[in-house]
């Protein structure tokens, strides 16, 4: 087994690790690889949301600067995460989710904005709505600023309650 030593604490190489935070938004379950990348961001009853597995490790102390901004972020003193993040997903996911992430705070846009963005097809809009419900960092990548074409707020993996208080906290 390969380990690296941080904060004199060594890390298996191939585990996940976790904390979880209260937040306004209700409890955050944030994971992260050994180097402490943050790989992760979920809420209780999100779709597609994660949930302590066996063979986990609780770590609070990698997660000490996601924990300072996302208090930041929730005492609006924060408006963009800079955060070491890892995250794997299709090309096209990929494509997507960087795409989100350019959505600046405060702001919305559609996801027929994000299908022209990563150059996909109006027919594609329905892909990128799975694209958007797969991202696994909710807050930090802001798809909670996606909004449908008519202005509703449809859609939310972490359900549409979050987002809503998540658009009201940015101003929205």
């Amino acid at each position: 087994m390969t380990t690296y030593a941080k904060h004199s604490t060594t890390y298996s190489k191939h585990s996940t690790y976790y904390t979880s935070l209260d937040s306004p938004v209700g409890e955050l379950l944030l994971t992260a690889d050994e180097s402490g990348a943050l790989s992760s961001l979920s809420v209780p009853g999100q779709k597609g949301g994660r949930t302590v597995g066996p063979d986990w490790r609780r770590a609070p102390e990698l997660f000490k600067e996601a924990e300072r901004q996302l208090a930041a972020y929730f005492a609006h003193e924060l408006k963009e995460f800079q955060l070491e993040t890892r995250t794997s997903g299709t090309e096209f996911r990929e494509k997507v989710w960087s795409a989100i992430d350019s959505v600046p705070y405060g702001t919305t846009t559609t996801y027929g904005e994000i299908a022209a963005r990563v150059g996909a097809s109006r027919v594609a809009v329905r892909a990128v709505g799975g694209a958007i419900g797969a991202n696994p960092l909710l807050i930090v990548r802001p798809c909670h600023r996606v909004i449908g074409a008519d202005g509703s707020l449809t859609g939310y993996a972490g359900g549409l309650e979050r987002k809503v208080q998540l658009l009201t906290l940015e101003g929205r």
